[in-house]
């Protein structure tokens, strides 16, 4: 039976989910960067797009939409915007059901994500073989090496992300937490200051 002693299963590639309420189920089974599409919105969302495929190219990306109709098309609809990279594709059985939040069942009468429980969805990425490797694990930047590098809670904390974003051919408007999870997904903390000092010396020349 499980117990909240689990540890989150560590998942090297970035997770695509639909809702908010998917990624907060699945925050308590993995230990990984999770995109929400906002169901259909991906389809007018350029941001949220050149993050998945920033993600795909750069560390792989898991899509785990519902296991709808519309859930398939939004996973169709993210394999033909993603160029290149590495693309998995997990599912979640179908069962019937309602949940919690919800007055009613969705359309087709499938619980989504969401609607999982925490053992199923562990259960999906264990039988999947995803888990890290302990070789791929390195110290990860923290929100105070965010701030101490000036990234978060300064006054210019913004227009330094732009131009880091820019540098390192980012989505040039990540929120700070979303460009924390996008440097531990290209750096460890020493190759982070060694990239910024790279950068920082080139605009000296």
């Amino acid at each position: 039976m499980l117990t909240g002693e689990q540890p989150r299963l560590k998942i090297r590639q970035a997770v695509v989910v639909e809702g908010k309420y998917d990624k907060i189920k699945l925050s308590a089974v993995i230990d990984a960067v999770i995109i929400v599409t906002n169901g259909f919105g991906i389809y007018k969302n350029s941001e949220t797009a050149d993050l998945i495929r920033f993600y795909a190219k750069n560390r792989g990306i898991i899509i785990l939409t519902d296991s709808d109709t519309a859930g398939a098309r939004i996973r169709g609809h993210i394999k033909s915007i993603v160029p290149e990279g590495e693309i998995i594709s997990l599912y979640v059985p179908e069962i019937f059901g309602k949940e919690k939040r919800k007055t009613a069942p969705s359309k087709e009468g499938k619980l989504g994500v969401e609607g999982m429980s925490v053992q199923i969805l562990r259960d999906t990425f264990e039988k999947a073989g995803l888990l890290c490797d302990e070789s791929e694990l390195h110290e990860k930047i923290t929100k105070q090496d965010m701030y101490e590098l000036g990234l978060s809670g300064r006054a210019d904390s913004s227009a330094k992300r732009r131009k880091l974003c820019s540098a390192l051919s980012l989505p040039e408007n990540l929120s700070a937490p979303a460009l924390l999870d996008a440097l531990n997904a290209l750096f460890d903390k020493q190759k982070l200051f060694d990239s910024l000092n790279g950068i920082a010396d080139e605009r000296k020349d």
